[in-house]
């Protein structure tokens, strides 16, 4: 009899589940909210994928709040850019006055997963350097990503020697976008997507260095992991990573969503329960914005 993921890859004709890959590698173009104006490929680093964009706020006043947005795209494909990443995440909190960052990263085969959380985390505290010039609030951070991204964000989160590296200051809180990789080692050892095996290869020392449950530690931020209740794992390692905060007092919130893999990303900032959920995690971990 075939497996789950044997299954799931026949009835798409051999390949892997498209929910299991990042929807956010169409760059298509955006509007942006009245009041906004975008600062564009801002460089974080000498490579072409590292560069970000700013959304700022005309207003003034006070410091702006931040949030960091990592896409997805299965470590291999993606944009800062595209307008699920973006567009309904910068209707909705712009107006609240905070300062949206959307950044691109090295991706497969040019860089290793450790390289594009190394970017990551460059990124990061290159955001945090820079957010006075932007009338932002450095401290008063969050950081989302989605998909691979939620993974990659997940690894900043819980792996203190990579934000001692470089040099990223605390932040708020992590916002984890359906990911189903937050345990690699476990994924690796069961049937799995043809994309993990790119992703992660064969060791199992690296697989146990990649996984955010494994490096979670009383040092972690406060985690929300939204997962999509329509796939097979996403939930259960989102799971899996609250069980992992529970036993070390960390906050990790698992929010299921019966939605797909792309309308957890592209879906949030729509008005409705599912942002009001995220909302009100952020306003418990002391983010000073209220859409």
């Amino acid at each position: 009899m075939q497996n789950w993921l044997q299954q799931r890859e026949a009835s798409h004709g051999g390949q892997p589940d498209r929910d299991a890959v990042s929807e956010d590698d169409s760059a298509s173009t955006h509007s942006l909210p009245t009041g906004v104006r975008k600062l564009a490929d801002l460089a974080y680093g000498p490579d072409v994928r590292q560069r970000l964009d700013v959304y700022l706020l005309a207003a003034e006043g006070r410091k702006h709040p931040l949030l960091v947005m990592v896409h997805g795209g299965a470590w291999r494909m993606g944009s800062k850019q595209a307008a699920n990443v973006v567009e309904n995440k910068l209707a909705h909190w712009s107006p609240a006055g905070v300062v949206l960052v959307s950044l691109d990263y090295r991706l497969l085969p040019q860089a290793a997963v450790e390289e594009q959380a190394d970017d990551v985390a460059r990124a990061v505290a290159w955001v945090q350097a820079h957010a006075a010039q932007w009338g932002a609030d450095a401290r008063q951070l969050v950081l989302m990503g989605h998909s691979a991204g939620a993974h990659l964000v997940g690894l900043l989160s819980t792996d203190a020697a990579l934000r001692q590296r470089h040099g990223v200051q605390s932040w708020q809180a992590s916002v984890l976008l359906d990911s189903a990789a937050m345990d690699v080692a476990g994924i690796m050892r069961g049937p799995h997507f043809p994309l993990y095996d790119k992703a992660f290869g064969t060791d199992a020392a690296r697989w146990e260095r990649l996984s955010p449950t494994a490096l979670l530690n009383g040092h972690s931020p406060p985690l929300l992991a939204v997962c999509s209740s329509q796939r097979a794992q996403s939930c259960a390692q989102a799971e899996g990573l609250a069980d992992r905060g529970r036993q070390l007092g960390v906050m990790v919130q698992v929010l299921p969503q019966a939605l797909s893999h792309g309308q957890i990303n592209q879906q949030l900032g729509v008005a409705g329960d599912y942002t009001r959920q995220v909302d009100r995690f952020l306003l418990q971990t002391g983010w000073m914005v209220s859409p």
